[in-house]
């Protein structure tokens, strides 16, 4: 956002704030957002916990961003008298500081006891990034707004939820929007993989997680092996998120049935423009598979222990799970969770799509619109929203 729309705040004038990011997301999203804040605050003192990304953005940080990058319930449990000893030690040295305002990045399990602590010391607090309560228990908004002056949505049909619960919360539009250009280019991609631009292509992307490789790896290769036997001169292409995945691949590849494939290191999203249709897990790669307009097949499963359980407490209050299909508010794209996510069943749902361009079509267009709603409502980035949403907070004296 250029000086002549918002005079640059400098010197004494310049506000005092706290980020408190965790993993290599939140990294990401506050690198953004504090160079958007540095833009009309060039002298604010910005400290807290982040990573090489805000730090290169001109952070003090307090401690390293991997100190709250803990995965999984073991790992967790395991880090937990540390974690709870650092939030300690935050609220104290925050409270001590008095900054004009508080900003927790994701990490909602870190941040928002964090955020609820300051607030009722009486510190301006933001959250960026809500947590799903499309998807889970949606009173969980009341207990974010105890928290949070202001919650920071990447979704549109968020901050609607948030208001029948009286909680301040603004769509600041997605920023893997702003990284997609509103038409793909397919060609382009397909020249840098090597693919020519006239063969059916299949990209198949199982997650980035070993546990999911384990449970949809088997699945969707030997989906996708079906595929190529109806499809003639179909090729596959399969990125491989991690060393670890693509190790777990290889030895699934070794025992599949024989099909034109073809193993990736990374490039998931050169692959996803480079195909037809994608077969993918759900999670947020649907959404970067709709920001490249191509159409999908999504399947899941989790640990049957776990699924039981979730079903048992009612604890997703959703059957839609894909994030194409929440954003639509209609299935745009099969869904096959669960028991259904079979190879019959994940095979002859990306058949259709490929016999059907009529409906691929339509997809796209669809695709296309939900792209720009993910923009946001306001010029700028999706960073250059959220600090305006962040400045509104400030206090007089430094807006």
């Amino acid at each position: 956002m250029s000086e002549t729309l918002h005079e640059a705040r400098t010197g004494a004038d310049a506000p005092t704030l706290v980020v408190i990011a965790g993993e290599a997301s939140g990294d990401q999203l506050g690198g953004a957002l504090i160079r958007a804040l540095r833009q009309r605050y060039p002298d604010a003192r910005i400290v807290g916990v982040g990573g090489p990304q805000m730090q290169a953005a001109g952070f003090e940080a307090w401690h390293d961003i991997h100190e709250l990058s803990v995965m999984g319930f073991l790992e967790v449990l395991k880090h937990l008298p540390r974690l709870l000893k650092l939030r300690r030690s935050l609220i104290q040295r925050i409270a001590a500081l008095r900054p004009d305002i508080v900003i927790g990045i994701d990490a909602p399990d870190f941040n928002l006891g964090l955020e609820r602590a300051l607030k009722q010391r009486g510190l301006r607090t933001v959250h960026y990034v809500s947590p799903s309560v499309w998807a889970w228990r949606e009173k969980r908004a009341e207990k974010i707004g105890r928290s949070a002056d202001r919650v920071l949505c990447l979704f549109p049909m968020e901050p609607e939820i948030y208001a029948r619960h009286g909680v301040d919360a603004r769509f600041v539009g997605h920023p893997l929007a702003d990284r997609f250009p509103l038409v793909a280019d397919r060609i382009g991609a397909r020249d840098t993989l090597g693919l020519t631009h006239d063969a059916p292509v299949l990209a198949v992307l199982p997650g980035s997680r070993g546990s999911e490789v384990e449970r949809l790896g088997q699945v969707f290769l030997e989906a996708a092996a079906r595929v190529a036997q109806a499809l003639p001169g179909l090729r596959i292409v399969v990125p491989a998120a991690n060393a670890r995945c693509r190790e777990a691949l290889q030895q699934l590849i070794a025992r599949a049935p024989n099909a034109p494939l073809t193993l990736l290191d990374g490039q998931a999203h050169e692959a996803m423009l480079a195909a037809d249709v994608v077969l993918l897990a759900s999670g947020t790669a649907t959404l970067e598979a709709m920001l490249a307009k191509r159409p999908m097949v999504v399947g899941y499963r989790v640990a049957p222990l776990t699924y039981r359980f979730v079903q048992a407490l009612k604890l997703i209050k959703t059957d839609t799970f894909a994030l194409p299909n929440i954003l639509a508010g209609q299935r745009l794209v099969p869904e096959l969770m669960q028991d259904d996510c079979t190879v019959d069943k994940v095979s002859a749902a990306v058949l259709d799509l490929f016999r059907d361009s009529q409906r691929r079509g339509a997809i796209v267009a669809a695709f296309e619109a939900l792209h720009r709603e993910l923009h946001g409502q306001q010029d700028g980035s999706a960073a250059e929203q959220a600090a305006t949403a962040i400045a509104e907070l400030l206090p007089e004296r430094v807006r």
